[in-house]
């Protein structure tokens, strides 16, 4: 993730919060479990690892899955989830050192299934529980692929292709895509766009490498307190407004918080 990316998920940071988640199956044992609530009854459930621990394979996390498939509640997004993802370039995560970049050589959204499934999947293969995932989903994108976000008149940060006004705003153009709204910059487009799973996989390769404490460039950054590994919320906080714990952050953590706590996916409201 270069500091331009990250520079332009922060300028953007305010001007989304209003539409704006085992290792080795016995190891696993701590960190999967059944569900206890509503639809998600007899699935299995993904909770958080810690820092540093052997993540489980993509393909171990789609036979976990698939397992106890969930319906889908968005019909929008089925060809988005039809659609499987590629690796990302050798700059995706560069900047946050070796332990990170082979972090980022996991990434391929090779998945396919439900929207639910899809952020199940993610939540396994990156080891943070999936109501966090679920939670954060609603607050970026209320579970819809189709989304953009981060409108700019800016031309020079538009995506290859892009020209201002072609997807519905005059003048403008949208730098944030999909799911979990990542930045086009950051790497792996268009496949971020165009498939769910990717958006996905490669959102949480982000929030993975901020958990273990790869990020060091957030304590150059006006902050909060000092930036640390093991912080759920404040790598989520990150993923937001690009700093560590500022006011954009903690808003953003409060939101994903709310609709944690409602757990906002198990309402009649959300489904459609």
């Amino acid at each position: 993730m270069s500091h331009r990316a990250r520079s332009v998920r922060h300028r953007l940071g305010s001007c989304r919060l209003g539409w704006i988640v085992v290792l080795l199956a016995i190891m696993v044992a701590g960190s999967v479990g059944c569900a206890s609530t509503g639809r998600l009854r007899q699935a299995v459930y993904f909770r958080t690892l810690p820092p540093g621990a052997p993540l489980p394979s993509g393909a171990y996390c789609a036979s976990a899955v698939n397992s106890s498939p969930l319906p889908e509640d968005r019909s929008a997004n089925k060809a988005y989830n039809r659609r499987k993802g590629r690796p990302v370039g050798a700059r995706f995560l560069a900047q946050d050192g070796p332990a990170a970049r082979k972090l980022a050589r996991r990434i391929n959204g090779n998945f396919t299934g439900t929207t639910i499934d899809i952020l199940r999947w993610a939540a396994c293969k990156w080891g943070i529980n999936q109501d966090i995932v679920f939670a954060q989903a609603a607050v970026e994108s209320w579970w819809q692929q189709g989304t953009l976000g981060g409108w700019t008149t800016n031309r020079a940060d538009c995506p290859p292709g892009n020209k201002p006004g072609q997807d519905g705003k005059p003048g403008q153009c949208p730098i944030t895509y999909g799911i979990l709204q990542n930045t086009y910059g950051h790497g792996g487009w268009p496949a971020i766009a165009r498939s769910t799973a990717m958006n996905a996989d490669a959102a949480y390769a982000i929030w993975r490498a901020c958990y273990d404490g790869y990020e060091a460039w957030l304590n150059t950054m006006p902050r909060s307190g000092r930036y640390h590994q093991g912080d759920v919320w404040g790598c989520l906080g990150a993923w937001f407004s690009g700093q560590w714990l500022n006011p954009p952050a903690r808003g953003y953590i409060t939101q994903v918080k709310d609709y944690l706590h409602e757990k906002i996916w198990l309402k009649p409201n959300f489904r459609f």
